[in-house]
C-alpha cells in the first residue's frame, strides 16, 4: 500500500442535484470522480426531527484542492448548511491513488 495526499470528500445533497454537482466538479477536476448513492437521513433542522431522501456523493480528490472543492459546493448547492465532509486517505492501491491524483489536478 501506498501512502497518500488523496482526501474523500462527503457530501450529501437533494436526488436531482447530486448528479449536477458531480459533473461540475469532476469536469472542472477537482475531483476525480465521485459515487452517488441514495441514503435516508434522519435529523434536525430548525428545531424539527426529518425523514428524508438524500443522495450520498463520495468524492476522491487531492488534498490541496479541499477548499476549492468545499467553495464550488457551497456556490452550488441548494441546502442553507450543506454537509461537507473531508476525510483522509491515509494508504491505498498504488496505481490507483495515482489516478486519482492525475485526475484531480490541472489540465
Amino acid at each position: 500500500m501506498a501512502k497518500s495526499s488523496v482526501v474523500t470528500i462527503l457530501s450529501t445533497a437533494a436526488p436531482g442535484q447530486a448528479p449536477a454537482i458531480a459533473k461540475m466538479l469532476v469536469e472542472r477536476r477537482l475531483v476525480a470522480c465521485v459515487n452517488i448513492q441514495p441514503v435516508r437521513s434522519i435529523y434536525r433542522w430548525k428545531g424539527r426531527t426529518l425523514d428524508e431522501g438524500e443522495s450520498l456523493m463520495i468524492m476522491k480528490s487531492r488534498k490541496e484542492n479541499t477548499d476549492a472543492v468545499i467553495a464550488a459546493i457551497k456556490k452550488e448547492h441548494s441546502y442553507e448548511v450543506p454537509e461537507i465532509i473531508v476525510l483522509p486517505v491515509i494508504a491505498g492501491y498504488a496505481p490507483y491513488l495515482d489516478w486519482v491524483r492525475r485526475e484531480a489536478g490541472p489540465a
